[in-house]
């Protein structure tokens, strides 16, 4: 506790700019940042980046509520301000932010390290990227430090496992098959009906990201990058907050339809967007995007 006050007292000026760092480890920020990367940098890092992020996700889940340990504040309220606890939900180890931030981050420098296209200033930007949101949670005072290391440390154990030349395709179950995401909605489905919503988004998020089977090229000029992601986000979230809208609360809020909205999200990055903007994602088997990626 004493390590959390004097980082608060030290650095909690202004505390605008640690919110504004911290909200870049919140779930809709990710959503942007994957399907951004799979479009426009790896296409064929996006299915196991997307799968490790979901057990990241799923781990982190069953952890916070299965330790259901105490933040700062619940002992201390005046080591985070009324905004910073708005933003820390669920119980506090191991933290989300800094687990969530280290899965993507490095998972992406990771990825595109295996694939030849490692540099210094990727690997600095995504390291420092989730040093600075892991170290908002902290200066926030909305967690501990061991909190935050157990996160960065499950965070980067799944960022490798997003890097890893496994062949998931080969492995019968690890390959792409419906039983998994089939599993994962039934999951979902009978969660009891006060269970954190994190179990069933994090079950969709896992049955989607398996489904994935497209395969296509990342754009090659700046302009069909731009139109990709502008045309693409507004699909994906068109997609989201319109089955948000259309299905009754009963509906939206159960464990089985929000995992199918975040299962649809993905499905939509993943398969539809490649699909409806195949004029700047060209089609493209398993040896093409080899190749292109060389």
């Amino acid at each position: 506790m004493s390590l959390v006050q004097t980082l608060h007292s030290a650095l909690d000026h202004p505390e605008g700019l640690w919110l504004a760092l911290t909200t870049l480890g919140r779930d809709e920020v990710f959503i942007v940042i994957l399907a951004l990367y799979s479009w426009l940098v790896n296409p064929a890092g996006m299915r196991r980046l997307g799968v490790a992020f979901s057990l990241s996700y799923l781990s982190n889940t069953l952890l916070k509520y299965g330790l259901h340990t105490d933040r700062p504040f619940v002992s201390d309220p005046a080591v985070a301000s009324a905004a910073a606890q708005a933003g820390a939900g669920g119980p506090g180890l191991p933290s989300g932010h800094a687990q969530m931030s280290a899965t993507v981050w490095l998972g992406i420098a990771w990825q595109l390290a295996a694939s030849g296209r490692g540099r210094p200033w990727i690997w600095a930007l995504c390291v420092a990227l989730t040093v600075l949101v892991s170290l908002s949670r902290l200066v926030l005072g909305v967690h501990f430090l061991a909190d935050v290391l157990v996160g960065m440390l499950l965070g980067t154990a799944f960022a490798g496992l997003a890097a890893a030349r496994v062949p998931w395709q080969r492995w019968g179950v690890l390959g792409w098959n419906v039983w998994v995401p089939l599993t994962a909605l039934i999951v979902a489905a009978v969660l009891p009906g006060g269970a954190p919503r994190e179990y069933s988004a994090g079950l969709g998020l896992l049955a989607g990201f398996w489904l994935l089977r497209r395969e296509f090229l990342a754009p090659a000029t700046w302009g069909a990058r731009l139109s990709v992601a502008v045309t693409g986000l507004v699909l994906v979230f068109a997609v989201y907050f319109g089955l948000s809208a259309a299905l009754p609360p009963a509906v939206r809020d159960a464990g089985l339809g929000r995992a199918l909205r975040y299962a649809l999200l993905v499905l939509m990055a993943g398969e539809g967007v490649p699909r409806l903007l195949k004029v700047w994602l060209p089609q493209t088997g398993a040896s093409g995007e080899t190749s292109r990626q060389r």
